[in-house]
């Protein structure tokens, strides 16, 4: 398994330590700095933020799944090898819930203890997802079946299918089609990824709850 992902992507190891630090820290921030703008937004009247934001609805959108997932997918498949971007993944999400929890605990004066835990709990998880999402931009098979179970992913939560086709969310739909142009590839390549993700989303949404879709 481990030469069959060898060959799909090779990893770059020409950036210095020091700039993969810097790297790390920038994440690091921009994880902090969403955290506390979600339970910013959370808390806010709706009349109180600007007339863009209501009509985006981005307290919503920073609520569900699909924007951390895309996040997640961007901060992975730009990463130098799957090692950074396990690494880069994990501390966007620490950082991400650590900015949120301390404006709970420091700000509003609450902390939900139990919900904290559970999330901690999950993005565990990211590094291990992230390792293999770093080779969605490679070449062959492999990289076309996991790009296209990421782009199936963000589908199931941008539209019904088993169920009637809808729209669930208008800015989950605008951020399934930004993962098709980050893991865009040639045109047959990409039809076939599309078949993967519908597939994917059709199992999705048999076999995962809907409260997966949203925080």
């Amino acid at each position: 398994m481990i030469k069959i992902l060898e060959r799909t992507r090779t990893a770059e190891k020409d950036m210095p330590l020091s700039k993969q630090i810097i790297r790390t820290l920038g994440i690091i921030l921009l994880g902090f700095a969403l955290g506390v703008l979600q339970k910013w937004m959370d808390e806010m009247p709706d009349n109180v933020l600007p007339v863009i934001l209501q009509t985006l609805d981005l307290r919503n959108y920073f609520g569900r799944f699909a924007i951390w997932i895309l996040l997640a997918t961007v901060i992975s498949v730009y990463s130098k090898s799957p090692l950074r971007a396990a690494v880069n993944t994990f501390s966007f999400f620490i950082s991400m819930l650590a900015g949120y929890y301390i404006y709970c605990n420091f700000v509003l004066g609450f902390l939900p203890r139990t919900y904290m835990m559970m999330w901690i709990v999950i993005s565990f998880a990211t590094p291990f997802m992230a390792y293999i999402c770093w080779f969605a931009k490679g070449n062959g098979p492999v990289a076309i079946v996991i790009s296209g179970m990421i782009i199936g992913v963000l589908f199931a939560q941008a539209f019904s299918i088993i169920y009637g086709f809808y729209v669930y969310y208008a800015m989950d739909v605008i951020t399934w089609l930004i993962s098709i142009v980050i893991l865009l590839r040639k045109p047959r390549e990409t039809a076939m990824e599309i078949g993967i993700s519908f597939v994917t989303a059709c199992l999705y949404q048999l076999f995962m709850p809907y409260w997966i879709g949203a925080f």
